[in-house]
């Protein structure tokens, strides 16, 4: 089996970041996480596909999560505490740009690791809601009903509080 170009390995690894953070929403875990499904992809020999290494990603995901659960960790930092480092600096505003970053940011950790890899899968990476059925094991229908209301849920908390209070009166 011919390896990919190097451009393409960054490509699938930057992607299977994005993929690990969407689940986990921390960088380091995120890290972790990428390099434990890229080690047991490559001692298995599989293929350097997409599909193959968020298959990866997800159930060492899902183990970390069945051993949090016998184990509860309290964290002495701020769990949403995900910089803003990452938003550009050259657009005039920079303020108005960290704040968005902050609050979208914000509105991400209140979602389930489920919405946020749903939301990553069909949005960023461009998956069918077919091909995110077949990725995670949910009905096609589950995974449009969480599509929707994840996208519902993430606009609601994204909306400005005004916009809330105006609606209550």
């Amino acid at each position: 089996m011919r390896s990919p170009p190097e451009e393409d390995l960054r490509e699938l690894l930057q992607r299977g970041f994005r993929y690990a953070l969407s689940l986990t929403h921390d960088r380091s875990r995120a890290d972790d996480l990428l390099q434990e499904a890229w080690v047991a992809v490559l001692r298995a020999r599989g293929p350097r596909r997409r599909g193959y290494l968020f298959s990866a990603i997800r159930s060492r995901f899902i183990d970390h999560c069945r051993r949090e659960r016998l184990v509860i960790f309290e964290t002495l930092t701020d769990a949403n505490a995900l910089g803003t480092e990452d938003c550009s600096s050259r657009v005039e505003d920079e303020a108005q740009i960290r704040a968005d970053c902050a609050m979208l940011d914000r509105a991400l950790a209140r979602l389930r690791p489920t919405e946020r890899e749903v939301l990553l899968l069909g949005d960023v990476e461009g998956y069918t809601a077919q091909e995110i059925a077949e990725l995670t094991g949910r009905p096609r229908g589950t995974v449009l009903s969480l599509i929707h209301r994840t996208r519902r849920k993430l606009r609601a908390l994204l909306e400005p509080s005004e916009k809330k209070i105006r609606r209550h009166e």
